[in-house]
């Protein structure tokens, strides 16, 4: 009861009358033209249903309800491995916003979990976005700093913002959310010096 309330107040009072649609299956006798039309209706009702979720669960994420993100997050990720197949790239954003949201709520043998499958995924895809691989390496160093491992933290962030950089620029807004987190990081070990210093490149 407690998961079926969970799951209704982060997602399932949202998406429940677009999910009726997407569980109906079309009647046999179609026209080719038909089950043509009606498959890419119901691929397109999917990746609605993926970006609300998706969208939802950061949300969540971004007020601190880690515990509400989590359902919202799974939806779309079990949307997206309908859609696009359960090794592709496009699972990786649900797969670390299932592991933000779970580290947030001290479920970390899953955050880790999660952050091993995105991780799989994106070694396992050699044209994979700069765009995936730094947000990839942000959770990871997130991650990291979660557990009090400091200096693999650091190395992961370095690479987000080396990622990040090289892509978007120096001076770039995608760039300045790994400078924000080492020197989150910095600030944990008490090296102030370091950690002002990134504060205000930020």
């Amino acid at each position: 009861v407690d998961h079926q309330k969970a799951d209704w107040v982060s997602i399932h009072e949202r998406i429940c009358q677009l999910l009726i649609p997407i569980r109906t299956s079309l009647p046999f006798l179609l026209s080719e033209k038909e089950r043509k039309h009606g498959s890419e209706q119901l691929v397109k009702r999917q990746k609605y249903v993926i970006d609300l979720a998706y969208s939802t669960a950061q949300e969540f994420v971004l007020d601190g309800k880690h515990q509400e993100a989590i359902p919202a997050a799974l939806h779309a990720l079990r949307f997206s491995a309908e859609v696009y197949g359960s090794n592709s790239v496009q699972l990786v954003p649900a797969y670390l916003l299932l592991a933000e949201a779970s580290t947030g709520v001290g479920h970390f043998l899953e955050a880790s979990k999660y952050l091993s499958q995105a991780q799989w995924i994106v070694l396992r895809t050699p044209d994979c976005s700069v765009a995936v691989q730094y947000k990839l390496h942000r959770s990871l160093g997130l991650f990291c700093a979660a557990e009090g491992n400091f200096e693999q933290a650091l190395y992961h962030l370095a690479n987000d913002i080396y990622l990040a950089s090289s892509t978007f620029g120096l001076k770039s807004i995608e760039a300045s959310g790994g400078y924000f987190h080492m020197a989150d990081v910095f600030f944990r070990q008490n090296k102030m010096d370091v950690a002002n210093s990134l504060y205000a490149e930020v």
